[in-house]
């Protein structure tokens, strides 16, 4: 059944303002080209983004949620799924937001076995057959999802959709690589819509906007640059 909200819910081009204009608001973003922060693959980065500020503020994760329920609902159909699993951990709550939204079992899946009992990476009830919806925070270059979407596979159940709030966007082999994975990503904005937004309203210098735009354009070459200094 479709969200009752969908059609109270946008477009895809306005969810993506409205969704980079919270996380700005919320102090999930974070620019600083002086002092690039450390990604985790140890490259360097003028950009940071914490979604897992979104859960402690109830109107922004409540408008969020929908727009991720109704984004993957409009993409796959209103029937498309039979459960939603939240990855470790961050994806976890968000997971669990969807599930209650679309009346939808929810499970939770470990990054690996806890080594103990039944040495599970699912928790909760996945059976055979389901069509699951893998929910997370965000996505760079969508490895953890490859890893997630297998444990999922090896329950017997399939999963062809991820959905994320947010995803860099600047990384065009990750599409790719993720379908080449049979998986879909739904994204709510990108790298691109964030930095349109604080220009729009002024959140930082345009020297540090400057620095994040030649980042965004060529993060490879942006990042190597910084290494060799």
């Amino acid at each position: 059944m479709m969200h009752p909200v969908a059609a109270a819910v946008p477009d895809a081009a306005a969810i993506a303002r409205e969704t980079a204009a919270l996380l700005l608001r919320i102090g999930a973003v974070q620019f600083n080209a002086e002092t690039p922060f450390t990604l985790a693959s140890g490259l360097p980065s003028p950009t940071y983004i914490d979604c897992r500020r979104v859960i402690s503020f109830p109107a922004v994760r409540s408008r969020l949620m929908d727009f991720m329920t109704v984004t993957v609902q409009r993409a796959a159909g209103a029937d498309a799924f039979d459960n939603v699993a939240g990855g470790e951990t961050a994806g976890i709550p968000f997971a669990a937001m969807v599930a209650e939204r679309m009346d939808l079992p929810m499970t939770y899946i470990r990054k690996k076995p806890k080594g103990y009992g039944r040495n599970a990476r699912i928790e909760g009830v996945m059976a055979p057959g389901q069509r699951v919806l893998l929910v997370e925070d965000l996505t760079t270059d969508g490895g953890s999802k490859l890893s997630f979407a297998d444990a999922i596979r090896e329950t017997e159940a399939s999963c062809a959709h991820a959905a994320v709030l947010f995803s860099y966007g600047i990384f065009p082999e990750t599409t790719q690589h993720l379908a080449d994975h049979g998986l879909t990503l739904h994204a709510l904005c990108t790298w691109a819509d964030v930095l349109e937004a604080a220009r729009a309203d002024g959140s930082f210098d345009k020297a540090t906007l400057a620095e994040v735009a030649a980042f965004l354009a060529a993060p490879r070459a942006w990042q190597d640059a910084r290494r060799a200094r």
